[in-house]
């Protein structure tokens, strides 16, 4: 029987460090060396999971094919790995805590007193376990949500440290993300932070084997000797992870030039041959110098927070390297559109994608957008919210249909062509109850969606509770919108489209999802495509 080795990934000094692209980045690395990974992060709030969460607060809510709401850096796992990622993926306090105290009341615990050691502690543990069992990979690579120090997280690293003394030292090592500040005043890099986190980790019980040091400037070798020397870890354990130039594609590469994937195989006995990165290296070609660009703007309420988007905007990057084309993506807040005068906001731009969301917030300008890249013949690709407004946007000036709206935001329109779907009425609790998750959808064949897709049947992530009304599809088709995507039971549209355009689709579920920059979604690449078609009329 093999056994499975682990990665522990925690932070310190200040959050935001990059521990998912670090984790995400190691998983690149050791599956081009032929090994089997996995990936989950450990989130310490007590929500039971983000989806009530304000993306303001937390940026995107990231959906997996079964239809769990996790934290948007098992996006950056799904994109930067093949793993297959499910709900044993992501944990938080709140699902260990909500999980221990129903085994309490169901007796589970004999009449013992509950307590964090060893009850939580053991509880998450159990879920590392699970899921090496269930994916039966050779390496699990565990991010710990938060800053070392947190009050919050301090049950979650009291169990890796034990987690690593079970299995054995020889098979759990911790990498350890940290902060080298430049400070302009004194022109020069200071280690103490990190000295101080890399103590208050070892108060804990948890000695780092690497240390990943986030920089602005190169760390110098002097530099480096210094927190070996006050870090307690050997020279060559001390990573340079320098701010990226271009792109968050280029961090496996930079980790492999740094040597952290030998380091890690040698650490954890793993024979394995040197990674082959061509491919990647592929990719980074075509970001930093692609044969085209586009200039695309990307309509939402939430442009404030670049993370609110993450997936939406990856998927964009990717869709470009399908097309060896760099894409200028500019953030249109939808509430700055004069809804009289879009062209002021809109102008000079190669395609409009409209995003996901919720609320009534930004909404005039999203239709807005939508009819003008209609009626000026603009690329327009929307996702989820985005095809909903396609849908009341075409409802109010092409078919006629005046006042049109979704309920969502007025339920008292006349034309009510987004509604609540039929099961979701009366449902009062809000997190984990939306239509969430992989679904089937049938898409008809002669359409702009069967000839980028290339198939009859596509399997895509949803979130959300409004949807098409139905009621109102034979008007629509009369007038010209092309249901071109619906569930295999033809009872929900899930895609729509306008013929003789050079490129207007929308979709109810989220593609952004499932793309990747070795695999870009076919709807971002078409996107793209077609946005490279506009760019001799539009300004790049």
């Amino acid at each position: 029987m093999k056994q499975t080795k682990y990665i522990f990934v925690t932070g310190g000094v200040v959050s935001s460090l990059g521990k998912g692209l670090t984790a995400a980045s190691l998983g690149t690395l050791l599956e081009n060396r032929g090994l089997k990974v996995t990936l989950q992060k450990f989130d310490p709030y007590l929500n039971v999971d983000p989806g009530t969460m304000s993306p303001f607060q937390h940026g995107e809510v990231y959906v997996l094919d079964d239809g769990a709401e996790t934290d948007l850096d098992l996006g950056h796992y799904e994109r930067f790995t093949h793993t297959q990622l499910s709900r044993f993926n992501n944990l938080t306090s709140g699902q260990v805590y909500q999980e221990v105290l129903e085994k309490e009341r169901r007796g589970e615990y004999l009449g013992k007193t509950v307590q964090v050691i060893p009850h939580v502690t053991d509880m998450i543990q159990d879920r590392i376990r699970k899921l090496a069992n269930i994916t039966e990979a050779d390496v699990v690579i565990t991010e710990i949500g938060g800053t070392t120090g947190d009050i919050e997280g301090l049950p979650f690293l009291e169990a890796i440290r034990e987690f690593a003394l079970n299995v054995g030292l020889e098979n759990a090592l911790f990498v350890h993300v940290t902060y080298v500040p430049f400070i302009k005043a004194a022109g020069e890099l200071k280690t103490k932070p990190t000295q101080q986190s890399v103590a208050k980790l070892r108060e804990i019980g948890i000695a780092p084997h690497i240390l990943v040091c986030r920089t602005e400037q190169p760390l110098g070798k002097e530099l480096r000797q210094k927190i070996s020397m006050f870090c307690n870890v050997p020279y060559n354990a001390v990573i340079e992870e320098k701010d990226v130039d271009h792109s968050i594609y280029e961090v496996p590469l930079m980790l492999q030039r740094e040597k952290m994937d030998s380091l890690i195989c040698e650490l954890l006995r793993l024979e394995v041959p040197a990674a082959d990165m061509s491919e990647w290296q592929e990719i980074i070609r075509k970001l930093i110098a692609p044969q085209h660009r586009v200039r695309i703007g990307v309509v939402g309420k939430y442009i404030d927070l670049n993370d609110a988007y993450k997936s939406v905007y990856e998927a964009i990057i990717h869709g470009g390297v399908a097309q060896d084309c760099g894409v200028a993506i500019e953030k249109i807040d939808a509430e700055d559109i004069d809804p009289n005068n879009p062209e002021a906001s809109l102008k000079g731009l190669a395609g409009i994608l409209v995003p996901g969301g919720f609320g009534e917030r930004g909404i005039e300008g999203k239709v807005a957008a939508a009819r003008y890249a209609r009626e000026n013949d603009l690329p327009y690709l929307g996702l989820c919210l985005g095809m909903q407004i396609a849908t009341i946007e075409f409802a109010r000036n092409v078919a006629g249909l005046k006042g049109a709206h979704s309920i969502e935001f007025d339920p008292e329109t006349e034309h009510p062509v987004i509604w609540l779907m039929e099961n979701q009425k009366g449902i009062a609790d809000k997190g984990g109850t939306m239509r969430l998750g992989a679904q089937t959808c049938h898409i008809k064949p002669g359409t702009l969606a069967a000839k980028l897709y290339g198939t009859e049947q596509v399997s895509e992530r949803h979130r959300h509770r409004f949807e098409f009304n139905s009621h109102y599809r034979e008007s629509f088709e009369q007038a010209g919108l092309v249901v071109s995507g619906t569930t295999l039971e033809n009872d929900l549209v899930e895609m729509v489209e306008i013929k003789d355009h050079p490129f207007y689709i929308a979709c109810q579920f989220h593609p952004e999802f499932q793309s990747k920059p070795n695999r870009p979604h076919p709807l971002f690449k078409g996107f793209i495509g077609a946005c490279m078609d506009e760019t001799p009329r539009a300004k790049v």
